[in-house]
């Protein structure tokens, strides 16, 4: 079995997961039948519409565009069981309890196609026991399928299979969630909690462990377990309130019914405080209350000791701060050891612990330290995983140390270091990632989906063939071939920070240009997330302020002519891109010949954010984009293509996923969206050889273009009039905004007038150079540069 073929898929449980499993696969243009329990005979699927409705209100939204709700459809257990036979795919993701599934499993077994797959979403129960529920037909087909909240954006899921298993159809059903829902998949063992959530609610109980033995608010905790060790901004109790507090007790609770042999069982329990929240109903942020609350403007947290709030005010000490900041891991870890400062000791411990409870348990939670790393970093967002943290840090020396308090009772557990742990100098290696259980090296899969990864996650220490060749490399890009790939494609990849676009970045991407249509065959423009935050601000802001004004309109012109060169380019120009896309990204985005998109890309034209328009020739696209679209049109009037232009430019809006981008303009209907952004690269290349095969011309440049002209500025600005008055916008807001609709009319110019693309190039550069050279604008820019944030004024 080497592909599968689901044409619809059917989700069983419309809680919060379910939900926004179904809304996921309704993202990837899958058909879904979502089902729940029956409501009233007057509204039987009542319950799920709810739910449905709900996923518009969400923040992340599940949706990649509001409009996929559609192919979702309510069904229930009463009245639509039947409807099971029309899915190739069935996803149960009801409640955590076991008995509930085993029976809901005999209910929907009838129904379900004898070639279709089950799975369920649980986060931890047995799935052998699982299975047992299942009629025999049925248990090669069935296996875990562990999605991570939220599941649009989570990239892990855990595939556990059982003894039943149909090993053909677990690589296949690897490959299709890989490639069609962008996951990143680990097999894991069927033990309590799979991989992710087992190390990663450890790491929870040790952190709530030591805050109580030390002292330490949560407020403070939060400080130190966040973007300071590598894991997110919420850390570790805003995680907590955002996942829901009744999540995380039921998960402790789960975790001291089924791992009694376990060395930390004792550990596993509620602590007083989150029983307190817990049975008051403060479950964290759906109820709006819980480790913290908002007060208003201030945000508090609780005081467990004293039992109420106080404001929110933890702080690194700054010795702390200052060991946190030195590079070397191994020196880092020795100066943390050393402290005596109670937040020190705290990191200490929790790594400590963490370390010893993932030696302990490697041979049977996970087939290699590899699946626990990357388990880690996919399901909770950590920059490394527990082993690779370890092994940076000095595996032996790291070793010796945990050793040493294991003897002297410092550590959570006695539990003996396994043997392996002293024989080794580290799990990961060039030949592979060290099994526990078979004490061997273990390679990565083999699976055919992978070669479209060209750079995939990999872990430290792991060895990567890279047959990368650069061709040519200058102070903002380098241009390189991958010869295993196609050595007639060139690549261009950004080295500028947060690939910001500046002289450097311009000047490197014409002479890769003039290199690529003598040497090549096209060019695809790649590189990490994100594809790039817009112009070097830094450079404008500095021009600004020693009054080069003449120097910024010939920067802005050379930022246009750098556009329209990759549109007429006489090889065809990809841009594969993922994440920001902003600004003067989104203007050479909307210029290349093609893009390939990640579904997760936030495109948009946010120069108004700091007081200017898009002047990269975003404007004039845009002006392009409404005189074809309305030469197609009953009437040809192109101002109702201009309005929804100007709303979408003049507001910053940023487009949520690729699918949005698409519906706003900021991209064609005819590009590409993947769903796993490892595979950007790949598809890339073979979009820019089928387009140069296929005969690529360059598009003419535009000389008769028709314009909404001075009728169309004056509909703009009617609405701008409603919003100044009303108090929605300030004077320099209405300027800006007026300066916006003025270039994506043409100008003032008659309406209707036909003008060539450099018109509205010019129109729109000296518009830009009129706003840089007012206070605000510059006041934005300069807040902009210190807080990364809009200034209002």
């Amino acid at each position: 079995m080497s592909r599968l073929n689901i044409r619809k898929v059917a989700v069983l449980g419309a809680g919060v997961m379910g939900a926004q499993i179904a809304a996921h696969c309704a993202n990837a243009d899958l058909p879904v039948i979502l089902f729940d329990l029956p409501g009233e005979e007057a509204h039987p699927d009542a319950g799920v519409e709810k739910a449905l409705a709900g996923l518009k209100k969400l923040d992340p939204a599940p949706l990649a565009t509001r409009d996929r709700l559609v192919a979702i459809e309510a069904a229930n257990y009463a009245h639509n069981l039947a409807r099971l036979g029309e899915c190739d795919l069935v996803i149960e993701a009801i409640a955590e309890k076991m008995e509930w599934k085993r029976d809901l499993y005999q209910k929907v077994a009838p129904f379900v196609r004898a070639d279709a797959i089950f799975a369920s979403n649980t986060s931890g129960l047995s799935i052998a026991s699982l299975a047992e529920a299942m009629p025999q037909t049925l248990r090669p087909r069935f296996c875990g399928l562990h999605f991570f909240n939220p599941p649009r954006y989570m990239p892990l899921v855990e595939l556990i299979p059982t003894d039943s298993s149909n090993p053909a159809l677990l690589d296949a059903l690897e490959t299709w969630l890989t490639t069609r829902l962008g996951k990143n998949v680990i097999r894991a063992r069927d033990t309590p909690n799979f991989v992710a959530n087992r190390v990663g609610v450890f790491s929870i109980v040790a952190v709530i462990h030591h805050t109580e033995r030390l002292g330490l608010g949560f407020d403070e905790v939060d400080a130190l377990t966040g973007p300071l060790i590598g894991r997110p901004k919420s850390a570790t109790y805003r995680t907590a309130d955002v996942v829901g507090l009744d999540t995380l007790a039921h998960v402790l609770d789960t975790m001291q019914a089924t791992l009694e042999g376990d060395p930390w069982h004792r550990f596993f329990v509620q602590p007083t405080w989150l029983q307190s929240l817990v049975g008051q109903g403060a479950l964290g942020q759906k109820t709006r209350l819980g480790i913290y609350r908002k007060d208003g403007k201030q945000i508090t947290v609780l005081d467990p000791a004293r039992q109420r709030y106080r404001p929110s005010a933890g702080e690194v000490a700054p010795e702390v701060g200052a060991i946190l900041k030195v590079r070397d891991p191994v020196e880092r870890f020795r100066q943390l050891r050393a402290c005596p400062h109670p937040q020190a000791r705290f990191l200490w411990a929790i790594f400590r612990d963490l370390f010893h409870y993932c030696a302990v348990h490697l041979a049977g939670v996970a087939d290699n330290a590899r699946d626990v790393d990357l388990a880690m970093r996919w399901g909770f967002g950590w920059s490394q995983g527990p082993f690779e943290i370890w092994q940076a840090a000095g595996w032996r020396e790291i070793a010796q140390a945990l050793q040493s308090d294991i003897a002297s009772g410092a550590t959570m557990s006695d539990a003996a270091l396994p043997e392996w742990v002293l024989a080794r100098e580290g799990v990961h290696e060039a030949a592979g990632a060290y099994s526990a259980s078979s004490g061997t090296l273990v390679a990565r899969t083999g699976l055919p989906v992978y070669r479209r990864q060209l750079y995939p996650d990999r872990v430290l220490g792991e060895a990567m063939a890279d047959p990368a060749e650069t061709l040519w490399e200058s102070e903002g890009l380098r241009l390189w071939v991958r010869p295993d790939q196609d050595l007639g494609i060139g690549i261009v990849s950004f080295t500028s920070k947060m690939h910001a676009i500046g002289d450097e970045v311009m000047a490197g991407l014409q002479e890769a240009l003039d290199r690529a249509e003598r040497d090549l065959d096209g060019l695809v423009i790649w590189h990490e997330a994100p594809f790039a935050v817009g112009a070097n601000l830094a450079q404008v802001a500095e021009a600004c302020r020693a009054g080069q004004f003449d120097l910024l309109e010939r920067m802005v012109d050379r930022f246009q002519q750098t556009a329209m060169r990759l549109r007429q380019a006489q090889v065809p120009v990809v841009v594969a891109m993922q994440g920001m896309t902003l600004g003067g990204g989104c203007e050479f985005a909307m210029h290349a010949a093609h893009r390939v998109m990640a579904l997760e890309s936030y495109v948009g034209l946010v120069e108004a954010g700091v007081g200017l328009i898009p002047a990269g020739g975003g404007s004039k696209a845009f002006a392009l984009q409404a005189h074809r679209l309305a030469q197609r049109a009953a009437g040809g009037d192109v101002f109702p293509y201009i309005q929804t232009a100007f709303q979408t430019i003049a507001m910053a809006t940023v487009a949520k996923s690729a699918l949005e981008a698409q519906r706003l303009g900021f991209a064609q209907s005819s590009d590409d969206v993947l769903f796993n952004p490892h595979e950007l690269l790949y598809v890339g290349l073979r979009r820019a050889r089928a387009i140069a095969e296929a005969g690529y011309r360059p598009p003419l440049i535009e000389q008769a273009i028709t314009v909404a002209g001075r009728d169309g500025i004056a509909t703009c600005e009617l609405m701008l009039v409603n919003m100044a008055e009303g108090g929605f916008i300030s004077a320099h807001d209405y300027r800006v905004a007026k300066a916006v609709a003025t270039a994506l009319c043409g100008g003032e110019v008659d309406t209707g007038s036909r003008v060539g693309e450099q018109w509205i190039l010019d129109v729109e550069r000296a518009l830009f150079v009129e706003l840089l050279k007012t206070r605000e604008t510059q006041q934005r820019i300069g807040h902009m540069l210190e807080t990364g944030k809009p200034l209002r004024n």
